[in-house]
């Protein structure tokens, strides 16, 4: 069995993995990157957000690829969600400073996408290999030292490394060698069942590109145009109604569309794609969770193998290259001795669950809105109804991390105020001009917004400016902040 060793060893070439290594490599550190399959492959999570685009692929010098790829420009959302029967929009033109070219994300093909980012990786000399299965991963005296793996002939080798990422999806089967378990969701543990359409119906322009979700009875359906005839259709029912997906997935999600009428209307003279890697209609259950330790010496999770809400909002791909990015700073202080280990991860870890716990508040009190519906799912959905098991749960998991004011601080306060943001929320939302006309909507203006788009925002204006808003402002106190080029973690000016 050969044995090499590296600075860093990553587990998973997705977008998460492939982020965290092209960072660390950035600043010269040996990164070896080992990908079960070959790529291109599929995978779901085809909606992004501008932060990723703008602002990740900014950073790592692949912005440009990304724009010439021809995916599909996404302007915003479009919702029959609330209590008002038409859709509104929202547009990601939110501020002076992000409108105009970085105003837009994309609708991907995850195939195409991922592809690119795991060659860019290499571009930056990551070693990466494809075909090579993570099989076990080594501890000496308490801290992970390595990984073994198989290559495509089945021999097996070994690869020593200061720290081990595990950046290998929902389907981790090393999540738990960081500490603690994975925790699931109650609020969100649903079922989702999608395919692939051709010669589905697009919207007006200028929302044509826009992703389209609309509430149903059951729950809701995603309608993301791919291409100007490749839909991405998926349906999330609560697990009250798993036997309507149980049998055949196709017939399932068939019928699933005949219940929800502006889904069904859409797909009118479409028909579903049943050959090739689109061909076949996916299931997948209790995709909402957080790991309860993020890092342990010697090893980090990022992307879904640390945390997963919803798709509601398109975060999946943003918290995974987020997360990343937060990782290779940890990493790259450490390996560069500024830091110390605990000191860098203890502010990835922070950092990471506060942006977990704004996207899971905004995302609780988002499906709060649906006041008009009276089905199971809907009421089960209601923060009032929320169980206090679940608001323990999460209280424990963000609790004085995921709030600069001490709001989280037990179950009653979280419970007051996911009502306040589904309040506000759903005032925001009143107040969306549905006439077709300018889609800059209250909505960005509301406490909670702000607040999930912020540290996206700070990414995009490190990427498109090189410098941040407030560079000098820790977000918690006592922490660290990003150093000049985004990269690493220094102290604040506060503490020097």
């Amino acid at each position: 069995m050969s044995s090499e060793e590296f600075d860093v060893v990553v587990v998973g070439g997705g977008p998460s993995g492939s982020t965290v290594a092209s960072f660390v490599a950035k600043q010269g550190h040996r990164v070896l990157l080992l990908e079960k399959e070959s790529f291109p492959r599929y995978q779901i999570g085809e909606s992004l957000l501008p932060a990723t685009v703008h602002g990740i692929c900014g950073l790592l010098g692949v912005a440009e690829e990304i724009e010439q790829a021809g995916f599909t420009r996404k302007l915003g959302g479009t919702f029959r969600w609330g209590s008002s029967p038409e859709p509104w929009s929202f547009a990601f033109a939110i501020s002076p400073r992000m409108a105009g070219p970085t105003s837009h994300a994309y609708q991907v093909e995850r195939m195409k996408f991922d592809d690119i980012l795991l060659k860019h990786s290499r571009k930056l000399g990551v070693d990466v290999r494809e075909n090579c299965a993570v099989t076990e991963v080594l501890e000496d005296d308490g801290r992970v030292t390595g990984v073994t793996y198989t290559d495509a002939t089945g021999a097996r080798h070994t690869a020593g490394a200061r720290y081990v990422v595990d950046a290998s999806g929902n389907k981790s089967r090393f999540h738990r060698r960081a500490g603690g378990e994975r925790n699931y969701s109650d609020f969100f543990r649903n079922i989702a069942v999608f395919g692939y359409f051709e010669g589905g119906k697009r919207m007006p322009a200028p929302k044509q590109g826009n992703i389209f979700c609309a509430a149903f009875d059951e729950g809701w359906f995603w309608y993301i145009p791919l291409s100007d005839t490749l839909t991405s259709v998926g349906a999330v029912v609560n697990r009250k109604f798993a036997e309507s997906v149980q049998g055949d997935p196709a017939e399932a999600l068939s019928a699933l569309i005949a219940k929800c009428p502006r889904i069904d209307d859409l797909l009118a003279d479409a028909e579903r794609v049943t050959e090739g890697v689109y061909g076949q209609v996916r299931v997948r259950k209790d995709y909402s969770y957080s790991n309860s330790s993020y890092w342990r010496p010697g090893m980090v999770l990022v992307g879904d193998a640390a945390c997963f809400i919803d798709p509601v909002f398109s975060s999946g791909v943003h918290l995974a290259t987020y997360s990343a990015l937060l990782a290779a700073r940890s990493i790259n202080s450490v390996l560069a001795g500024e830091l110390g280990e605990e000191e860098s991860f203890a502010e990835f870890e922070a950092r990471y669950r506060h942006e977990y716990g704004l996207f899971y508040e905004f995302l609780v009190s988002f499906y709060d809105m649906n006041s008009d519906h009276e089905s199971y799912f809907w009421q089960a959905k209601k923060v009032n109804s929320f169980a206090d098991s679940e608001l323990e749960a999460f209280v424990e998991l963000v609790g004085g991390v995921a709030s600069h004011d001490g709001a989280f601080v037990d179950a009653e306060s979280v419970r007051a105020r996911f009502r306040h943001t589904a309040g506000e929320l759903e005032r925001s939302v009143s107040r969306v001009d549905r006439t077709g006309g300018d889609d800059s909507t209250p909505m960005y203006q509301s406490e909670i917004m702000g607040s999930v788009m912020e540290q996206g925002t700070q990414i995009q204006v490190q990427a498109a400016l090189g410098g941040y808003l407030d560079p000098a402002e820790a977000l918690f106190a006592g922490g660290l902040v990003p150093s000049a080029d985004g990269l690493r973690w220094v102290a604040s000016a506060a503490e020097q």
